[in-house]
């Protein structure tokens, strides 16, 4: 049989081999006739042959032949396999030479690039010289196609004779001159094969390689961006170093004089940029549009080692954009966005969706994905990321669900705010099934306990009783450590571990078998009277063991612990040796150490130097001189970068490069006229005497009639001349446009309307940025205060009303079920120089906007004078959304004023810094949440309550045991230190132990609930589900102190 199918095997390869020397013949014929039609149709079929991959360097001698033939198309057909051929055939090639040098002189320039193609692929050094002189005179040949075709035969002999470099680079001086674009890629790419380091080279030519670079072909753009990027590291000073220039002028401007300001200027000068620096910035910045992704990868690298660190974001929605192409493309952007994320996670933490895995993606890009996510991981987000990594840990890819074991370990060391979480989850991940996930579980958890080692005994005793049960080797040795790191926590439990190890102590791995003999060697330190005979036992197992390593070991303990005559000065030191305290292990990146190298590069990609990879140098101290560029008519580059700008304008001239989002914005930003004001007409004035404007201002003052329109001719007069006068100081010290200018000058009169201190407003945006406004008190009457429980009504029904206008409030509000009535100091009257400011949190849904949290601000004035112009100043973090009260244009003295405020907090207990700001005076104050204060109560049947409770299971759920006072065991002494603590609703119960409580976030609507289950007399185990998991364990916290001192 075998036999057979030899013979089989064999004839058909005969076969073929007969086949295909037939039609070589054939095709040898055709070629050596005197018809033109059957040579060029021999020659197409011959290139048809090359481009199947098929071997046709037989027919060398016959094709070699037509090489002078005067038909064009079929000399075009005979140096294509000339190119392909030559290289093996040099000796038949030789003798066509005197006709490729004719072919140099021929009127038709396919025909001379293509001679030149040939010649330079015939690698015999006896040629040297005639190629040299080739591409010398290429080199000045009038087509460009030519020229392109002399720079791509330099890189071949620079390879086949390096002795002729000094003459290469004279040809190369010659055509980075070239004017053409078609020519700029490929003496480009010879420039960096043949003298990468000559960067004198470059400087007469650098600003027409950037204005040419984006007419270049595809690939020329690629190597021109990577020698710029070099090359600009070399010529200009860093603009990294301007953030901390700007920062110190603008913390000190606010309080300095003029003259000292101008002092520090001169003696620490900002930042100016080179214009040819901003000139590459500029001039590549539209490439991130191309449809080439080596290109759009080219410029995220140079905006990376060369931009300004507050301009790098720009290239962020490019590089998202590359995630929807093939997998291989996938990969190269997800490895460099995994290094930039690791230095800046906020340019990639906005699309941290599209960094999701999907079920569809390969391995290394599920890794790469969970590596970004990892990197992104704050205090906001992390409660969606360990949500998305809960999903993954059910993987089939066993690799991948390891991978994430590992992320939520990265994630509880870096956000101590999680620890408890994902240690818990991770536990949870001991019972499953499947052998990889527990092992690596095993393997994290053991690190995690290194760094807080103190608090989690009942993890380590839960590990030992699911030690029988775990058989992977590298998570049995992991327990074994973690027993005997820590045996003095688990007395009782770590030698019953050992006596199970003893019995089968032969049939282990040799890491379990190691570990084995640490434990039983710190047992004896420090439990000898329960473990001596084990001890004994394993040492004398260990000393017979087939594995030389573990005989060692055996040895060194026994002569370490046993004390004898011998030994008796080492054994006094064995218990500072084996239970010296052990640094906790870092938990790192992969991807921390790769921005040695340049992004986009193959080294990046492999993480290692490889052949021919040229490092980046260092910015230079001292800029050398731009001269050398040598540029006749230099023209004015505008920088923004003077002490007086602002960073805003910045944000939406980039978003303004990929769509029209900035128009939009002004055109939303107009105002119109208050012939609105009758669109709507809501059931609240009955309750309210006043009056309801529907306009597109975000504000406007409640004045009516011509008075009315009178004040705001007025303050905007006012704030026009306060415009132009900071406008034309501004132009002194800052490079700004002319069209910036405009911009602000007619923004900023929208932006500082005033009201008398005698009114209200309150405001409610609409999606469509539409405002509503209530006028609640009469301008001419005195303002009074309502009380907590009416205007809580009040503010629940006209929030009632205004459901219907918006989408963003799925589950139903309620009012609030106790408002504290506790003041929190804001200002003091010492510090505020006789203004007193006081903030209290009235638990009411947010007019302004849904997602901020209302705050009330009693303001005091105990001087003798009045306090005029009374406002909000500027704000931090800058992203911070508060919608500031109207200006109190004057405070009598010892008069007092209520005014609300709302402030959008982003769930997060972050503080709200600002300045409130007299005519006179500005003075930092601070609005500090609690946790509590950052809910919306709701209304929940037990039904809805327990379906949204079995939602929110495993990281999403906190809980915890609390001892209370007999007496406080009712409904009542419970409900009233929740609704303290936090502004929940209360859900109806048919248990009489059970208590149960549900709210919102106010900023993202997730949902908050909280059950307080009595147990016994004196003990309660309060449990929180969220997905907002910092939120939930903070909130915990604050209800288990609030309900033990109840």
């Amino acid at each position: 049989g075998h036999c057979a199918v030899r013979c089989c095997f064999i004839r058909k390869k005969t076969t073929t081999q007969v086949c295909c020397s037939l039609a070589n013949e054939d095709l040898k014929e055709m070629l050596e006739s005197n018809k033109e039609s059957l040579k060029l149709e021999a020659m197409k079929r011959v290139v048809g042959l090359i481009a199947k991959g098929k071997n046709a360097s037989e027919l060398f001698p016959a094709v070699v032949k037509n090489v002078a033939s005067k038909n064009i198309e079929l000399k075009k057909l005979v140096y294509v396999y000339l190119v392909r051929y030559a290289e093996e055939q040099q000796d038949l090639a030789l003798l066509s030479i005197s006709t490729f040098q004719r072919a140099l002189k021929d009127p038709n320039q396919l025909i001379r690039a293509s001679a030149l193609r040939v010649l330079s692929s015939i690698r015999v050094p006896i040629i040297v010289p005639i190629m040299m002189l080739a591409i010398k005179e290429a080199a000045s040949d009038m087509s460009p196609y030519v020229r392109k075709t002399s720079a791509h035969a330099i890189q071949k002999l620079y390879s086949l004779d390096q002795d002729q470099k000094e003459l290469l680079i004279e040809v190369i001086e010659k055509l980075l001159k070239d004017k053409s674009t078609l020519v700029a890629g490929s003496v480009v790419m010879a420039f960096e094969e043949v003298c990468p380091d000559r960067i004198d080279l470059i400087h007469k030519n650098y600003r027409k390689l950037c204005n040419l670079l984006v007419d270049v072909e595809e690939w020329g753009q690629v190597v021109i961006i990577s020698m710029l990027t070099r090359y600009a590291r070399t010529q200009f000073t860093s603009p990294w170093k301007e953030d901390g220039v700007f920062d110190e002028h603008n913390e000190r401007a606010f309080y300095e004089s003029d003259e000292e300001k101008t002092r520090d200027e001169t003696e620490a000068k900002p930042y100016m940029m080179d214009p040819d620096h901003r000139l590459l910035l500029r001039n590549t910045k539209p490439l991130l549009q191309s449809r080439n992704t080596a290109v759009v990868m080219s410029v995220a690298q140079l905006y990376w080692h060369l931009a300004p660190k507050n301009e790098v974001s720009i290239v962020t929605k490019s590089l998202v954009r590359l995630l929807r192409s093939h997998r291989e493309v996938q990969y190269i952007v997800l490895q460099n966005i995994a290094t930039m994320s690791i230095q800046r996670k906020g340019m990639f933490e906005p699309y941290m969706k599209s960094f999701y895995v999907r079920s569809t993606d390969a391995t290394h890009i599920k890794s790469l994905k969970l590596e970004i996510l990892t990197s992104l991981a704050n205090e906001a987000n992390i409660s969606t990321i360990l949500r998305e990594f809960q999903t993954y840990v059910k993987s089939q890819d066993k690799q991948f669900a390891a991978g994430t074991i590992q992320a939520i370990g990265r994630c509880a060391t870096n956000i101590s705010e999680v620890t408890d979480t994902c240690l818990n989850g991770l536990v949870l991940l001991l019972s499953n099934r499947d052998e990889t996930v527990v092992a690596e579980s095993v393997v994290v958890i053991r690190k995690l306990l290194q760094i807080q080692p103190t608090q989690h005994s009942d993890i380590i005793k839960h590990m030992a009783k699911l030690f029988d049960n775990i058989t992977v080797p590298m998570a049995r040795a992991s327990i074994l450590w973690l027993m005997g790191e820590y045996c003095e926590r688990v007395p009782k439990i770590a030698p019953d571990v050992l006596r199970k190890m003893a019995k089968s102590f032969t049939s282990e791995e040799d890491i379990v078998k190691l570990q084995t003999v640490n434990l039983a060697a710190k047992l004896y330190l420090t439990n000898s009277k329960q473990t001596k005979l084990l001890t004994q036992y394993i040492l004398n197992l260990g000393k017979y063991d087939q594995n030389y390593d573990i005989r060692d070991r055996t040895r060194f303990i026994r002569q370490l612990i046993v004390p004898n005559d011998k030994n008796g000065a080492l054994s006094k030191y064995a218990h500072r040796i084996l239970l010296a305290p052990k640094p906790a292990p870092v938990l790192e990146s992969a991807y921390k150490d790769r921005d040695r190298y340049q992004l986009g590069t193959l080294s990046h990609t492999i993480n290692t130097k490889a052949s021919g990879y040229l490092e980046l140098s260092d910015w230079p101290a001292v800029a050398p001189d731009q001269s050398v560029r040598n540029v006749e008519v230099i023209e004015p580059v505008k920088i923004h970068h003077s002490i007086t700008v602002k960073s805003k304008p910045a944000k939406s001239s980039d978003d303004k490069f990929y769509s029209d989002s900035g128009e939009e914005e002004e055109k939303g930003s107009g105002s119109s006229s208050s012939e609105d004001g009758s669109m709507f007409a809501l059931p609240v004035q009955s309750i309210l005497s006043g009056r309801l404007h529907i306009l597109q201002n975000e504000r406007v003052c409640p004045e009516s009639g011509s008075d009315a329109e009178s004040h705001v001719q007025k303050n905007s007069s006012q704030t026009s001349e306060e415009s132009d006068k900071s406008s034309s100081q501004s132009e002194k010290s800052s490079s700004e446009s002319d069209s910036e200018k405009k911009e602000r000058k007619t923004k900023t009169p929208l932006q500082k309307k005033t009201v008398k201190p005698t009114s209200w407003t309150y405001v409610t945006k609409q999606q469509h940025t539409k405002t509503i406004f209530v006028n609640v008190i009469n301008q001419h009457s005195v303002l009074q205060t309502f009380s907590y429980s009416h205007w809580s009504t009040l503010c629940v029904s006209l929030f009632t009303q205004l459901c219907p206008l918006s989408l963003a409030f799925p589950l139903q509000l309620s009012g609030p079920a106790f408002v504290p009535e506790k003041s929190h100091d804001l200002l003091h009257r010492m510090t505020g120089k006789g203004l007193s400011a006081q903030y209290q949190f009235p638990r009411q849904p947010c007019l302004y906007q849904p997602t901020m949290v209302s705050v009330q601000i009693s303001l005091t004035n105990t001087t003798d004078h009045p306090l005029e112009q009374i406002h909000i100043g500027d704000r931090s973090p800058t992203g911070l959304n508060i919608h500031c009260f109207n200006t109190i244009e004057c405070l009598e003295p010892e008069a007092s004023v209520t005014v609300f405020m709302g402030i959008d907090f982003n769930d997060s207990t972050q503080a709200a810094n600002f300045q409130l700001c007299t005519k006179e005076d500005h003075f930092s104050v601070s609005i500090q949440p609690a946790i509590g204060e950052l809910l919306l109560p709701i209304t929940m049947t037990e039904l809805d309550f327990r379906k949204e409770q079995g939602k929110l299971l495993g990281m999403n759920e906190s809980s915890a045991t609390i001892t209370m006072a007999a007496e406080n065991m009712t409904s009542q002494p419970i409900s009233r230190p929740v609704a303290t603590v936090a502004n929940l609703g209360m859900v109806p119960s048919s248990q009489d132990n059970v208590h149960r409580f549900a709210g919102k976030t106010a900023n993202s609507g997730a949902v908050v609930l909280v059950t307080v289950e009595l147990r016994g007399e004196s003990t309660a185990l309060i449990t929180i589900n969220t997905e907002k998991s910092v939120m939930g364990s903070m909130l915990l916290r604050d209800l288990k102190l609030a309900l033990a001192q109840a």
